[in-house]
């Protein structure tokens, strides 16, 4: 890693020092609702004193910009002052940005209300978090992949290591919904795990992105189907004038980006990215070698001054397969052992899936109408062969899978003369889902074959509203939501009184720069496709009759101060109460124990009768990226705990009761940036192994590892983790392009991360010829860090 770090500063200082360069940044300002342009209104560069006014047409232009990443905030009276995302400006980059400004109430018609750099929202005033673009580029440890800079937030725990399992307040990996330009994105990532939403990396390419809002509760009501979170995505707008592109090369991939004008007012923006992992897994000995390629789209076109329209596009094809040949020169007897035993246990895996979408607007004086149509479809095959021989009696899972499905959302936005914004909605949904399974199940009952072809369709339905009002000159806020769903899988499901969804939210102005927040909310969740077409030998839909939404009720409490614009301090208490979360008959236990590992989640018996619980507190200190200097630390204390099979609460998988994070930054001289990120995550229980039942030879070769001991769920504990990333960039600003070199250190001190140890077979029990003699492995590992060059070149 030394020399990697050498070879790179070395590349760092072989350019020259450049002068400040200078750049501009050209727009319009319209008013957010009746979509009028408006003359007379102040713009400027944030943190500057450069600025503009607009014309007679909204149109501005800010000459002598410095190059660079930079925001830009426009006032006007008697309109609330907005602070942009994140644009870049080089030379040849002058971004084209349209700005959009509320009206106040009549009583303050007068005053131009001061801006913030975080938002505020009636509908979610506690648990929303925002991050721009160049949050993302240049998060330390986040190799420009989303999801992973996400983990910088208070009450997001992931598991140390390669993947993208976010735990949002306790809650499972499944229990997490994503949207981009308001169009729900089912697959997030490559390699993911059907049934739930991890995988090892994220296919939301970087460069389209504009900024990213999480919600960690108080969801919006036109969001349904999620328990834990909803991220939503927004892309940028293709430059109108003249075409440009992105080039990047890192470790992991390559990229290009391209974008540009289709007319007058239609800009389209594609990107592309092949993944180059083999080489270096095989290089870092590891045992499985993915390849995964994504590709999007985005189509935005402004059809009059009334309408506008939006499309999405996503796909990605992934491969993967086994390292065979990992052990060869390997001389360490348990990582030879290590190796082989996942070399048994992983299974071959390809997968390919897409989202498309359109989306409409239409503003019509105080209110606003929006048209969302989509498709996705996810094909999945997973096959295993004992000792990967491939011969047909060795199969051990022949798994082929593919979900389906058809969206239509309208939703109707109205702001009245008196103040109140209301939003009314429905959302219509055809599924088909279909499933070939052979699986050779094992477990403390001995060994069983599922073997079943499944297809089925679904038609769903949601209706929503949501109004909300600021009350005594703007120092109450509160906003009212209800919404219901149901679907024509059973009768339980088909009434929509048994998913009635209502929330809640208020926020009260303390004093200057203090609030008090709360929310309180019921919100469901569909089961996964895998329990909903499972079927059994009999090709009967076993869980048909019973199975139910999964519920969760969300209180949540907090203070929030705000000493400046640029940096805010929140306290937040959070309760999530769980109920009917399904219940595997088959190894007793709550499926939300499940979901942080390649393969599938749910495609077995359950029942609709399992509670759960998650409760603690959420400390966090931010300040934006200002004068140069920028960072987050949050804490988060928080208990997960689901009942087992004697009804009792126990810790579940996503436990960390302890979670630490420090992210920051600092701009330098001459284009220079560093960063540093540290995370705490305290260590998740674990069920451990039962040996007697591993031991028998005939049930250890289906499962190639140790049989869980479901009696002793989650007894045991890992240790705490702790991780260090760094980070530096340097930008060189050229005539007719821009260079991004960045260094980016994962793990800096090479922790070692905690695993459960690995039981393997060491020969044949000389009095039981039936059973192994079993060993146990440390599973810890060897930790390393892992360094990652790459160059980003805008032209």
């Amino acid at each position: 890693m030394k020399k990697v770090i050498s070879l790179v500063l070395i590349l760092f200082s072989v350019c020259s020092s450049f002068s400040q360069e200078i750049g501009i940044v050209k727009g319009k300002v319209i008013d957010k609702q009746s979509r009028e342009k408006l003359p007379f209104v102040n713009v400027v560069i944030e943190g500057t004193k450069k600025g503009a006014t607009t014309n007679d047409n909204g149109e501005f232009e800010i000459k002598n910009v410095s190059l660079g990443y930079v925001k830009v905030s426009a006032s006007f009276v008697g309109y609330e002052t907005v602070t942009t995302s994140t644009y870049l400006v080089t030379k040849e980059k002058s971004p084209y940005i349209t700005i959009e400004l509320s009206e106040v109430s009549s009583s303050l018609d007068e005053i131009v209300v001061s801006s913030s750099l975080f938002k505020r929202r009636a509908e979610s005033p506690v648990s929303l978090q925002s991050l721009g673009v160049e949050e993302i580029e240049k998060n330390p440890g986040g190799n420009r992949d989303i999801l992973k800079v996400i983990q910088s937030f208070p009450g997001v725990a992931s598991n140390p290591g390669f993947r993208n399992d976010i735990i949002i307040r306790g809650g499972a990996t499944s229990e997490n919904k994503f949207y981009v330009d308001g169009i729900e994105v089912p697959v997030i990532n490559h390699f993911q795990t059907q049934g739930a939403s991890g995988g090892p990396v994220g296919m939301i390419n970087t460069d389209l992105i504009r900024n990213v809002d999480f919600y960690s509760s108080a969801f919006p009501a036109n969001r349904g189907n999620s328990l834990s979170s909803v991220i939503e995505f927004t892309q940028k707008v293709g430059n109108q004038e003249k075409f440009e592109g992105r080039a990047s090369l890192g470790t992991s991939d390559a990229g290009i980006t391209l974008q540009g004008p289709l007319s007058k007012n239609t800009s389209v923006i594609v990107s592309a990215r092949q993944s180059y992992l083999k080489p270096l897994f095989k290089l870092l000995k590891l045992t499985f070698l993915p390849t995964y390629n994504d590709f999007q789209l985005n189509f935005k076109s402004k059809l009059s001054d009334r309408d506008e329209l939006s499309i999405f596009g996503l796909a990605a094809i992934d491969d993967f397969e086994i390292n065979l040949n990992v052990n060869d020169g390997e001389t360490d007897e348990e990582t030879i052992k290590r190796n082989t035993y996942f070399l048994n246990v992983i299974p071959i895996q390809t997968q390919w899936n897409y989202t498309v979408g359109a989306s409409y607007k239409h503003y019509e004086g105080n209110s606003k109408q929006t048209y969302v149509l989509s498709r996705n479809e996810w094909k999945n095959d997973i096959v295993k062969y004992k000792d990967n021989t491939n011969l047909p009696a060795d199969l051990l899972n022949n798994y082929q899978s593919k979900e389906i499905e058809n969206k239509f959302r309208f939703e109707n936005d109205t702001r009245f003369e008196n103040g109140i914004k209301l939003n009314l909605g429905i959302a219509l949904q055809q599924s088909t889902y279909q499933n070939s399974t052979f699986e050779r199940i094992a477990n403390l009952n001995g060994n069983q074959i599922v073997n079943f072809s499944s297809e089925f369709s679904i038609y769903s339905y949601g209706m929503f509203a949501q109004a909300s009002k600021k009350f005594f000159s703007n120092r109450l806020q509160l906003s009212l939501g209800l919404r219901t769903d149901g679907n024509t899988y059973n009768e339980h499901m088909e009434n929509p009184l048994n998913q009635f969804s209502p929330r809640i939210a208020a926020s009260l102005k303390l004093a200057d720069k203090w609030y008090a927040n709360s929310s309180v909310a019921k919100y469901y969740q569909l089961p996964a496709y895998t329990m909903l077409g499972f079927r059994d030998n009999n090709n009967a839909l076993v869980n048909q009759p019973n199975l139910k939404y999964i519920s969760a009720l969300h209180t949540v409490g907090g203070l929030e101060f705000r000493p400046e614009k640029t940096s805010k301090i929140t306290l937040e208490g959070f309760y999530k109460q769980y109920g009917n979360y399904p219940f595997s008959l088959r190894d007793q236990i709550s499926l939300a124990n499940l979901g942080a590992d390649f393969g599938v989640v749910g495609s077995e018996a359950v029942v609709s009768n399992n509670e759960g619980r998650a409760y603690g507190f959420e400390f966090l200190a931010q300040k934006k990226s200002y004068d140069g200097i920028y960072g987050i630390l949050a804490y988060t204390f928080v208990r997960s705990e689901f009942k087992d099979v004697n009804n009792q609460f126990i810790p579940s998988t996503w436990d960390n009761r302890h979670l630490l994070t420090f992210t920051g930054g600092k701009k330098l001289r001459k284009n220079w940036e560093i960063g540093t990120k540290f995370r705490l995550v305290g260590g998740r229980p674990f069920t451990p192994n039962d040996y007697e039942a591993s031991a028998i030879i005939e049930r250890y070769d289906v499962v190639n590892g140790g049989i869980p001991d479901y009696t002793r769920l989650n007894s045991e504990r890992l240790d705490l983790y702790t991780q260090l990333d760094f980070r530096v960039d340097k930008t060189w600003f050229l005539k007719r392009f821009s260079i991004n070199l960045y260094l980016d250190v994962q793990n800096v001190y090479a922790t070692s991360n905690a695993r459960a140890p690995l039981l393997l077979p060491n020969g044949i029990d000389p009095t039981d010829p039936t059973r192994y003699i079993l060993e146990e492995i440390d599973n810890t590992g060897q930790g390393r860090a892992l360094p990652r060059i790459g160059v980003i070149v805008d032209f």
